[in-house]
């Protein structure tokens, strides 16, 4: 037996139709959810605030926003007055034990950086924010910090420009 489609059915399959066409979704691969609205980003100076300072950190941070946008978005650099735009402050940079032998001595310590980063987004600024972000990463006692430095500079940045990227473009 055959159905016989009304012509009210008709006209809402016409409508949905229409409405679904006006409709689009963004996704991408690096779980980044842009605006079509915005082209380009800045990313301005972080200061070193912190009690203990690492003096290669301030030009660190905003080098390794400028990368990431870069290879993960399609937004171009702009050094001001980008449509999205970030600044921050370095507020902590610090070294304590985290375990202790029974002699009483620190067998581990944890280096642990600290950022505030104010996000502008300049389409749409119901999306700033101002924020703490933090990560650390864990070395023996039986080193000297200037010795892994480093290499936990560059763990620990991962992960927080990881966050801030997520926080502001794939909305974590």
């Amino acid at each position: 037996m055959r159905r016989r489609l009304s012509i009210g059915g008709f006209f809402v399959g016409v409508l949905l139709t229409l409405i679904f066409q006006g409709c689009t979704i963004s996704y991408s691969f690096t779980g980044a959810s842009i605006s079509p609205d915005v082209k380009t980003f800045s990313v301005y100076n972080f200061p070193n605030r912190a009690r203990l300072v690492n003096p290669l950190l301030s030009d660190y941070i905003p080098e390794q926003l400028r990368d990431k946008f870069t290879r993960q978005t399609s937004l171009a650099y702009l050094p001001n007055g980008g449509d999205l735009e970030f600044e921050g402050t370095i507020t902590g940079y610090d070294v304590k034990p985290i375990s202790v032998r029974s002699d009483d001595q620190a067998s581990e310590n944890r280096l642990t950086v600290v950022i505030n980063v104010k996000f502008t987004n300049n389409k749409d600024h119901e999306q700033d924010f101002e924020s703490d972000f933090s990560a650390y990463a864990d070395f023996s006692s039986d080193l000297i910090l200037s010795d892994v430095e480093d290499t936990l500079i560059e763990e620990i940045m991962t992960q927080i420009i990881e966050d801030i990227f997520n926080k502001s473009v794939a909305n974590w």
